[in-house]
C-alpha cells in the first residue's frame, strides 16, 4: 500500500484515499496560504517584503502560515547569520507539482462558476 498507510488502522481503501485527499488540502488550506505560494512561485521573497505583498494579513498569521508550509516541506526557510538576520522563503522542489495542482483546481473553479 505504500506511503505508511498503516497508521489508518483497518479504513478501507475509499477511506484511505479521501484522508490522502483531506491531507492534502490541510496543507494548501488557509486564507493565506494559497497566496502566499504563488508569491513564492514568482521569486524568493524576505518576510517582510511579503507582508507588503499581501495587505490585510497580520505578522502573526503570516509567520504562523508559513511555518506551517514550512513543516509539511512546501516552504523553506533560509536565514543568515548577519544582524539584523536576513529571512528568505523559498518553494521546495515540489512546487512545481503543487503550482500544476493549484493551476488545475483554479481552472475548475473558473469553469464551475461560469
Amino acid at each position: 500500500m505504500g506511503y505508511g498507510l498503516k497508521k489508518y488502522g483497518d479504513c478501507s481503501e475509499e477511506v484511505i484515499r479521501a484522508c490522502l485527499v483531506e491531507m492534502a488540502l490541510h496543507m494548501i488550506g488557509g486564507k493565506w496560504k494559497r497566496i502566499i505560494i504563488d508569491i513564492l512561485s514568482e521569486k524568493s521573497v524576505r518576510l517582510n517584503e511579503r507582508k507588503r505583498l499581501i495587505p490585510g494579513i497580520t505578522q502573526r498569521l503570516l509567520t504562523l502560515q508559513l511555518k506551517e508550509l514550512e513543516v509539511d516541506g512546501i516552504v523553506k526557510r533560509v536565514a543568515d547569520d548577519t544582524v539584523p538576520p536576513k529571512v528568505e522563503y523559498f518553494l521546495t522542489e515540489q512546487r512545481n507539482k503543487l503550482l500544476s495542482i493549484i493551476d488545475s483546481i483554479r481552472s475548475w473553479g473558473k469553469e464551475f462558476l461560469t
